[in-house]
């Protein structure tokens, strides 16, 4: 199975033609998702637990695959590396539950640490175990990383943060 460019969303406003799709449900694995981060000129890695990671400036997202056949999920998961102290966690969960209330992904929440640092997490999940169609899991996928990056900079926006250099784009591959 492979992603057909034109199965990528536009952001732009512009029509893309119909894909060429699969007939019937598919089930996602690693290497669709590897195919459709080439075609998004996104850089990734592969980490030691054999899950497929997009490196950008600020954080980092993670594409998973947990669970067993028909109960397996989909999981995009992003660790924002900006830290914040714990006095301002009030001020931040009000941030995004506001963000969690006005928008459908990825859904943010806090990590504290020990030491009282608090770093946020997003994440969105889709069931595919029994099989989704091609366009739904690519379209599903490029939004959830397009919101990501979005989350950065309205989070940055929203508390008057620094912004961090090269967080608005992804790392594109070299050729």
């Amino acid at each position: 199975m492979t992603i057909d460019p034109s199965a990528i969303p536009n952001f732009g406003g512009q029509p893309e033609p119909q894909a060429a799709e699969p007939t019937g449900p598919v089930v996602p694995d690693q290497d669709l998702v590897k195919q459709l981060l080439d075609q998004m000129e996104l850089k990734y890695v592969v980490d030691d637990e054999g899950d497929l990671a997009a490196p950008w400036e600020q954080f980092r997202t993670y594409f998973m695959f947990r669970g067993e056949k028909e109960q397996q999920v989909f999981s995009v998961r992003t660790f924002y590396d900006r830290l914040h102290s714990i006095d301002d966690k009030p001020k931040i969960l009000e941030s995004i539950d506001d963000w969690n209330r006005r928008t459908l992904w990825p859904k943010i929440y806090t990590h504290t640490s020990d030491e009282g640092e608090v770093r946020l997490i997003g994440e969105a999940q889709m069931l595919i175990g029994t099989g989704v169609s091609l366009e739904h899991f690519v379209s599903s996928t490029v939004s959830w990383v397009r919101a990501s990056i979005e989350f950065d900079k309205w989070l940055t926006e929203q508390l008057g943060l620094e912004p961090a250099d090269g967080s608005d784009e992804g790392e594109k591959k070299e050729d």
